[in-house]
């Protein structure tokens, strides 16, 4: 029995593209604060140095001992707005400077924090990081960030939706590749460790490791082994296929975790696709009998993947956390691509999609043209969906300068490429200059 789990193991690993996609070590910095942001900058740096001195070498010993693929090693750090409020004129960008030459300083592939939180109202502070966040993430290279701008407690912050329409059409006007840099959310958890919408909560300790497993292509495997399955094997199959992949990934924590001597936190279980062959989420659909990702039946199919994996990751680890689920990238996810260039997969179905999977709309390339209010106005309607079904929802989009619709964008490497998807043209400008706050559900106060 043993023996067999061991060549399933080396089987998934081989052939199915399974891969520990991130380890990522949170970092509370509550401690840096000075009131001065030249002097915070500098205990940032020198914290998150100490702290994760040893992180790259330990995953890389892990996966040469194991043969494990770990794809990246990141760090998620304090809300980066918290760290300077005490200031009265905060200058984050030198934040957002020392942050980078600590990631790379350390050989992390991204770190992640450059974010405020604002779905209750907007703090000085939290203006200023949000409004400097164009030229922070367009002059640094290895620096996420993340604005939550709603949840089902506090309702949606209108007035922060307003400003972070304008800051995605900003940062995509430096570069396509910056503005993969952003998300905007409602309902952020604190524990994720994916960028780029990692960052570590205030409710977190002071420094932990948290992992994230990939496995699009195990799950998609083990469907085409179970073709004429109905609807509840489809449903089994999936967890004991997630309930495999989250255990490698809380092994692989814990090991760690040990070695550099910091709590293990939490296995985040996405299936989070690459354009690589055979690691695709929309080919998972298309093996459940869809004839193309899009297809009328693929939110239902979406729904079942999701949930099914969130079963079996829980009763796997001990703490399953940050996303957990299906992420549905267009430029990430070769089908996906494939499907959005035919398009057989529209912005509006994607929306759909959302409502039941683990993210929102994520790398969408739209027209550089489109106005602010419009990328505003979809910010919105994704948090509506989050806010309602308290889930998380997230925006990453990316206003590509100069191009129509149909045009294709390479980002490169695990990124892909992106077909230019159409935005509905009528105006969402009125509806947004409005702002204000959009009350939170009812259900909000069931507590």
């Amino acid at each position: 029995m043993e023996q067999q789990k061991i060549i399933d193991t080396i089987q998934m690993i081989s052939e199915e593209k399974l891969d520990i996609r991130t380890i990522t070590m949170g970092i509370s910095l509550l401690d840096c604060i000075t009131g001065d942001t030249r002097a915070t900058a500098e205990r940032i740096y020198e914290k998150i140095m100490h702290k994760a001195a040893h992180l790259v070498q330990v995953a890389d010993e892990i996966e040469t001992e194991y043969g494990i693929p770990i794809v990246n090693k990141r760090i998620s750090i304090t809300p980066v707005a918290m760290l300077a409020g005490a200031d009265p004129h905060p200058d984050f960008r030198l934040i957002a400077r020392r942050l980078d030459d600590a990631a790379k300083a350390l050989g992390v592939d991204f770190i992640g924090g450059y974010s405020a939180t604002v779905q209750s109202g907007i703090t000085p502070a939290e203006e200023n990081l949000m409004r400097s966040m164009p030229e922070a993430l367009s002059m640094t290279d290895r620096v996420c960030g993340s604005v939550n701008i709603g949840s089902t407690k506090a309702g949606m912050n209108m007035d922060a939706v307003k400003i972070m329409g304008q800051v995605i059409k900003d940062l995509s006007a430096t570069g396509a590749t910056n503005a993969m840099k952003l998300v905007v959310f409602c309902n952020a958890v604190e524990d994720n460790p994916f960028m780029a919408g990692a960052f570590w909560g205030v409710s977190e300790g002071d420094t932990a490791i948290n992992t994230g497993v990939s496995g699009p292509g195990v799950v998609q495997r083990a469907l085409a082994q179970v073709p004429e399955a109905d609807f509840a094997q489809v449903c089994e199959t999936i967890k004991q296929t997630a309930f495999k992949v989250s255990r490698m990934g809380q092994f692989v924590g814990k090991i760690a975790a040990e070695r550099l001597h910091v709590p293990f936190n939490i296995v985040d279980l996405s299936l989070a696709p690459t354009p690589a062959p055979g690691d695709s989420v929309a080919e998972i659909l298309e093996t459940m009998g869809l004839g193309s990702v899009g297809a009328p039946g693929t939110t239902a199919a979406v729904a079942l993947l999701n949930d099914a994996v969130k079963k079996g990751g829980i009763m796997a680890a001990e703490r399953v956390g940050g996303l957990s689920g299906a992420f549905i990238p267009v430029s990430e996810d070769g089908r996906m691509i494939e499907a959005a260039a035919a398009g057989q997969i529209t912005v509006e179905k994607l929306e759909a999609m959302t409502a039941v999977c683990s993210v929102g709309l994520d790398m969408v390339a739209i027209p550089g043209d489109t106005p602010a209010s419009s990328v505003s106005g979809m910010i919105a309607d994704e948090a509506a969906i989050g806010m309602i079904n308290a889930k998380t929802t997230a925006v990453r989009l990316i206003a590509v300068p100069g191009s129509q619709v149909g045009d294709m964008v390479e980002f490169g490497g695990i990124f892909g490429r992106a077909p230019v998807m159409a935005v509905n043209s009528a105006s969402s400008a009125q509806f947004i200059a409005r702002g204000g706050h959009i009350p939170a559900p009812i259900h909000s106060f069931k507590n």
